[in-house]
Protein backbone atom coordinates (compact mmCIF):
# COMPACT_ATOMS: atom_id res chain seq x y z
CA UNK A 1 0.00 0.00 0.00
CA UNK A 2 1.05 3.60 -0.43
CA UNK A 3 3.44 4.53 2.37
CA UNK A 4 1.75 7.85 3.11
CA UNK A 5 -1.66 6.38 3.87
CA UNK A 6 -2.68 7.07 7.49
CA UNK A 7 -2.64 3.74 9.32
CA UNK A 8 -5.39 2.86 11.75
CA UNK A 9 -5.06 -0.83 12.56
CA UNK A 10 -3.52 -4.21 11.91
CA UNK A 11 -5.86 -5.71 9.33
CA UNK A 12 -5.13 -5.17 5.66
CA UNK A 13 -8.60 -3.78 5.05
CA UNK A 14 -8.27 -1.20 7.78
CA UNK A 15 -5.09 0.12 6.17
CA UNK A 16 -7.14 0.88 3.08
CA UNK A 17 -8.12 -0.99 -0.04
CA UNK A 18 -5.59 -1.79 -2.79
CA UNK A 19 -4.07 1.10 -4.72
CA UNK A 20 -5.56 -0.32 -7.94
CA UNK A 21 -3.13 1.70 -10.04
CA UNK A 22 -3.06 1.62 -13.85
CA UNK A 23 -5.22 -1.45 -14.41
CA UNK A 24 -5.91 -0.60 -18.03
CA UNK A 25 -9.20 0.20 -19.68
CA UNK A 26 -12.43 -0.20 -17.71
CA UNK A 27 -15.71 -1.18 -19.30
CA UNK A 28 -18.21 1.63 -19.48
CA UNK A 29 -21.78 1.96 -20.70
CA UNK A 30 -22.48 3.98 -23.79
CA UNK A 31 -23.60 7.43 -22.68
CA UNK A 32 -26.78 9.11 -23.87
CA UNK A 33 -27.09 12.44 -25.64
CA UNK A 34 -27.00 15.38 -23.21
CA UNK A 35 -28.11 18.98 -23.60
CA UNK A 36 -24.83 20.11 -22.06
CA UNK A 37 -22.26 17.89 -23.75
CA UNK A 38 -22.93 16.43 -27.19
CA UNK A 39 -22.77 12.66 -27.42
CA UNK A 40 -19.81 12.63 -29.80
CA UNK A 41 -17.78 14.94 -27.55
CA UNK A 42 -18.66 12.80 -24.53
CA UNK A 43 -17.47 9.63 -26.25
CA UNK A 44 -14.24 11.33 -27.27
CA UNK A 45 -13.57 12.65 -23.78
CA UNK A 46 -14.29 9.26 -22.21
CA UNK A 47 -11.99 7.52 -24.68
CA UNK A 48 -9.26 10.06 -23.99
CA UNK A 49 -9.78 9.65 -20.24
CA UNK A 50 -9.53 5.86 -20.42
CA UNK A 51 -6.40 6.12 -22.55
CA UNK A 52 -4.74 8.47 -20.04
CA UNK A 53 -5.73 6.10 -17.22
CA UNK A 54 -4.20 3.11 -19.02
CA UNK A 55 -0.96 5.11 -19.42
CA UNK A 56 -0.95 6.17 -15.73
CA UNK A 57 -1.03 9.85 -16.76
CA UNK A 58 -2.75 10.70 -13.48
CA UNK A 59 -2.31 14.46 -13.40
CA UNK A 60 -3.34 14.95 -17.05
CA UNK A 61 -6.37 12.74 -16.49
CA UNK A 62 -7.41 14.66 -13.38
CA UNK A 63 -7.13 18.01 -15.19
CA UNK A 64 -9.13 16.70 -18.15
CA UNK A 65 -11.97 15.37 -15.99
CA UNK A 66 -12.00 18.32 -13.61
CA UNK A 67 -13.62 20.32 -16.43
CA UNK A 68 -16.64 18.00 -16.04
CA UNK A 69 -16.93 18.16 -12.22
CA UNK A 70 -20.35 19.79 -12.53
CA UNK A 71 -21.57 17.22 -15.04
CA UNK A 72 -24.80 15.27 -14.60
CA UNK A 73 -23.18 12.20 -16.15
CA UNK A 74 -22.12 9.33 -13.88
CA UNK A 75 -19.51 8.25 -16.44
CA UNK A 76 -17.58 11.48 -15.97
CA UNK A 77 -18.08 11.64 -12.22
CA UNK A 78 -16.87 8.18 -11.23
CA UNK A 79 -13.82 8.61 -13.44
CA UNK A 80 -13.11 11.94 -11.78
CA UNK A 81 -13.46 10.27 -8.36
CA UNK A 82 -10.97 7.59 -9.40
CA UNK A 83 -8.56 10.21 -10.81
CA UNK A 84 -8.80 12.26 -7.59
CA UNK A 85 -8.02 9.15 -5.57
CA UNK A 86 -5.11 8.17 -7.83
CA UNK A 87 -3.69 11.68 -7.54
CA UNK A 88 -3.91 11.46 -3.74
CA UNK A 89 -1.80 8.28 -3.86
CA UNK A 90 1.15 9.84 -5.68
CA UNK A 91 4.25 9.53 -3.45
CA UNK A 92 5.08 13.25 -3.44
CA UNK A 93 1.56 14.39 -2.54
CA UNK A 94 1.46 16.67 0.53
CA UNK A 95 -0.68 15.37 3.40
CA UNK A 96 -3.20 18.23 3.39
CA UNK A 97 -3.77 18.06 -0.37
CA UNK A 98 -3.98 14.26 -0.18
CA UNK A 99 -6.77 14.46 2.40
CA UNK A 100 -8.62 17.06 0.31
CA UNK A 101 -8.46 14.82 -2.78
CA UNK A 102 -9.68 11.77 -0.81
CA UNK A 103 -12.77 13.61 0.42
CA UNK A 104 -13.37 15.18 -3.02
CA UNK A 105 -13.24 11.73 -4.59
CA UNK A 106 -16.00 10.50 -2.28
CA UNK A 107 -18.20 13.50 -3.15
CA UNK A 108 -17.75 12.98 -6.89
CA UNK A 109 -18.61 9.29 -6.72
CA UNK A 110 -21.62 9.97 -4.44
CA UNK A 111 -22.96 12.21 -7.20
CA UNK A 112 -22.22 9.54 -9.79
CA UNK A 113 -24.41 7.09 -7.83
CA UNK A 114 -27.17 9.68 -7.50
CA UNK A 115 -27.15 10.16 -11.27
CA UNK A 116 -27.03 6.44 -12.16
CA UNK A 117 -27.40 3.74 -9.52
CA UNK A 118 -27.09 1.05 -12.21
CA UNK A 119 -23.48 2.03 -12.98
CA UNK A 120 -21.28 -0.77 -11.67
CA UNK A 121 -18.14 1.40 -11.63
CA UNK A 122 -19.85 4.02 -9.46
CA UNK A 123 -20.67 1.36 -6.86
CA UNK A 124 -17.14 -0.03 -6.98
CA UNK A 125 -15.40 3.31 -6.57
CA UNK A 126 -17.89 4.44 -3.92
CA UNK A 127 -16.80 1.42 -1.86
CA UNK A 128 -13.12 2.24 -2.38
CA UNK A 129 -13.50 5.97 -1.68
CA UNK A 130 -15.60 5.35 1.44
CA UNK A 131 -12.83 3.10 2.75
CA UNK A 132 -10.23 5.81 2.03
CA UNK A 133 -12.20 8.45 3.96
CA UNK A 134 -12.39 6.04 6.88
CA UNK A 135 -8.60 6.21 7.15
CA UNK A 136 -9.06 9.78 8.40
CA UNK A 137 -12.05 9.09 10.64
CA UNK A 138 -10.76 6.26 12.82
CA UNK A 139 -11.25 2.53 13.28
CA UNK A 140 -14.79 2.83 14.66
CA UNK A 141 -16.06 4.72 11.59
CA UNK A 142 -14.10 2.45 9.26
CA UNK A 143 -15.60 -0.70 10.72
CA UNK A 144 -19.02 0.98 10.85
CA UNK A 145 -18.80 1.59 7.11
CA UNK A 146 -17.62 -1.94 6.35
CA UNK A 147 -21.04 -3.44 5.59
CA UNK A 148 -21.88 -0.48 3.32
CA UNK A 149 -18.61 -1.07 1.47
CA UNK A 150 -19.36 -4.77 1.08
CA UNK A 151 -22.91 -4.07 -0.14
CA UNK A 152 -21.68 -1.70 -2.86
CA UNK A 153 -19.03 -4.18 -3.99
CA UNK A 154 -21.64 -6.93 -4.20
CA UNK A 155 -23.89 -4.61 -6.23
CA UNK A 156 -21.00 -3.78 -8.57
CA UNK A 157 -20.41 -7.49 -9.16
CA UNK A 158 -24.10 -8.16 -9.80
CA UNK A 159 -24.16 -5.34 -12.36
CA UNK A 160 -20.92 -6.52 -14.00
CA UNK A 161 -19.80 -10.05 -13.01
CA UNK A 162 -16.82 -9.77 -15.39
CA UNK A 163 -15.12 -6.87 -13.59
CA UNK A 164 -12.01 -8.40 -12.07
CA UNK A 165 -11.19 -5.46 -9.83
CA UNK A 166 -14.57 -5.57 -8.05
CA UNK A 167 -14.03 -9.28 -7.40
CA UNK A 168 -10.52 -8.61 -6.14
CA UNK A 169 -11.61 -5.86 -3.76
CA UNK A 170 -14.38 -8.01 -2.29
CA UNK A 171 -11.81 -10.79 -1.82
CA UNK A 172 -9.58 -8.27 -0.05
CA UNK A 173 -12.52 -7.32 2.19
CA UNK A 174 -13.12 -10.99 3.07
CA UNK A 175 -9.42 -11.61 3.76
CA UNK A 176 -9.22 -8.62 6.08
CA UNK A 177 -12.22 -9.68 8.13
CA UNK A 178 -10.94 -13.25 8.27
CA UNK A 179 -7.73 -11.99 9.90
CA UNK A 180 -9.22 -9.11 11.90
CA UNK A 181 -7.25 -8.67 15.16
CA UNK A 182 -9.07 -9.32 18.43
CA UNK A 183 -9.13 -5.66 19.51
CA UNK A 184 -10.79 -4.64 16.23
CA UNK A 185 -13.29 -7.48 16.64
CA UNK A 186 -14.19 -5.90 20.00
CA UNK A 187 -14.77 -2.55 18.26
CA UNK A 188 -16.94 -4.30 15.65
CA UNK A 189 -18.96 -5.98 18.41
CA UNK A 190 -19.72 -2.56 19.92
CA UNK A 191 -21.03 -1.25 16.59
CA UNK A 192 -22.99 -4.22 15.27
CA UNK A 193 -25.38 -6.64 16.89
CA UNK A 194 -23.86 -9.21 14.51
CA UNK A 195 -20.38 -7.97 13.50
CA UNK A 196 -19.23 -8.61 9.90
CA UNK A 197 -17.29 -11.82 9.53
CA UNK A 198 -15.65 -13.69 6.70
CA UNK A 199 -13.33 -16.62 6.01
CA UNK A 200 -10.21 -17.30 3.98
CA UNK A 201 -12.31 -19.67 1.86
CA UNK A 202 -14.56 -16.77 0.85
CA UNK A 203 -11.58 -14.55 0.10
CA UNK A 204 -10.01 -17.29 -2.01
CA UNK A 205 -13.20 -17.71 -4.02
CA UNK A 206 -13.20 -14.03 -5.05
CA UNK A 207 -9.46 -13.85 -5.79
CA UNK A 208 -9.68 -16.99 -7.97
CA UNK A 209 -12.78 -15.69 -9.75
CA UNK A 210 -10.97 -12.41 -10.49
CA UNK A 211 -8.08 -14.40 -11.97
CA UNK A 212 -10.49 -16.50 -14.01
CA UNK A 213 -12.20 -13.39 -15.40
CA UNK A 214 -8.93 -11.61 -16.26
CA UNK A 215 -5.75 -13.68 -15.76
CA UNK A 216 -2.69 -11.78 -14.48
CA UNK A 217 -4.58 -8.48 -14.48
CA UNK A 218 -3.10 -7.24 -11.20
CA UNK A 219 0.02 -8.11 -9.22
CA UNK A 220 -1.80 -7.63 -5.90
CA UNK A 221 -4.34 -10.33 -6.77
CA UNK A 222 -1.50 -12.83 -7.27
CA UNK A 223 0.04 -11.78 -3.96
CA UNK A 224 -3.28 -12.06 -2.11
CA UNK A 225 -3.82 -15.55 -3.52
CA UNK A 226 -0.43 -16.52 -2.13
CA UNK A 227 -1.19 -14.95 1.26
CA UNK A 228 -4.61 -16.61 1.43
CA UNK A 229 -3.15 -20.04 0.70
CA UNK A 230 -0.50 -19.36 3.36
CA UNK A 231 -3.23 -18.54 5.88
CA UNK A 232 -4.94 -21.80 4.92
CA UNK A 233 -1.66 -23.73 5.44
CA UNK A 234 -1.51 -24.77 1.76
CA UNK A 235 2.21 -24.31 1.12
CA UNK A 236 2.24 -25.73 -2.41
CA UNK A 237 -0.33 -23.27 -3.75
CA UNK A 238 1.16 -20.44 -1.68
CA UNK A 239 4.51 -21.04 -3.39
CA UNK A 240 2.83 -21.11 -6.81
CA UNK A 241 1.02 -17.77 -6.46
CA UNK A 242 3.76 -15.94 -4.56
CA UNK A 243 6.21 -16.93 -7.30
CA UNK A 244 3.81 -15.51 -9.89
CA UNK A 245 3.57 -12.29 -7.86
CA UNK A 246 7.37 -12.10 -7.63
CA UNK A 247 7.75 -12.56 -11.40
CA UNK A 248 5.04 -10.05 -12.35
CA UNK A 249 6.45 -7.15 -14.44
CA UNK A 250 6.88 -4.17 -12.09
CA UNK A 251 5.21 -1.31 -13.98
CA UNK A 252 3.98 0.69 -10.99
CA UNK A 253 5.15 1.54 -7.49
CA UNK A 254 2.58 -0.90 -6.14
CA UNK A 255 3.96 -3.68 -8.38
CA UNK A 256 7.40 -3.06 -6.87
CA UNK A 257 5.97 -3.25 -3.35
CA UNK A 258 4.17 -6.48 -4.27
CA UNK A 259 7.43 -7.92 -5.64
CA UNK A 260 9.28 -7.11 -2.41
CA UNK A 261 6.55 -8.61 -0.20
CA UNK A 262 6.37 -11.76 -2.35
CA UNK A 263 10.15 -12.22 -2.11
CA UNK A 264 10.05 -11.81 1.68
CA UNK A 265 7.15 -14.27 2.06
CA UNK A 266 8.83 -16.83 -0.19
CA UNK A 267 11.94 -16.73 2.01
CA UNK A 268 9.75 -17.78 4.93
CA UNK A 269 8.40 -20.74 2.97
CA UNK A 270 11.78 -22.12 1.90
Amino acid sequence: MNGQRPQTGGAAFLLGLPTLSCLGYEAYHRVQRSAVVHALEKEEVLEQADYLYSCAETEKLYQLLLEYKDSDEAEFLWRLARASRDLSLLPDMKAEKKKQLVFEALEYVKRALEKDDKCFAAHKWYAVCLSDVGDYEGVKVKIGNSTIIRDHLETAIKLNPKDATSLHILGYWCFAFAELPWYQRKVAALIFASPPTSTYDEALEFFLKAEEVDPNFYSKNLLMLGKTFMAMKDQQNALLWLTKAKEYPARTLEDKEVHKEAVDLLKGLE
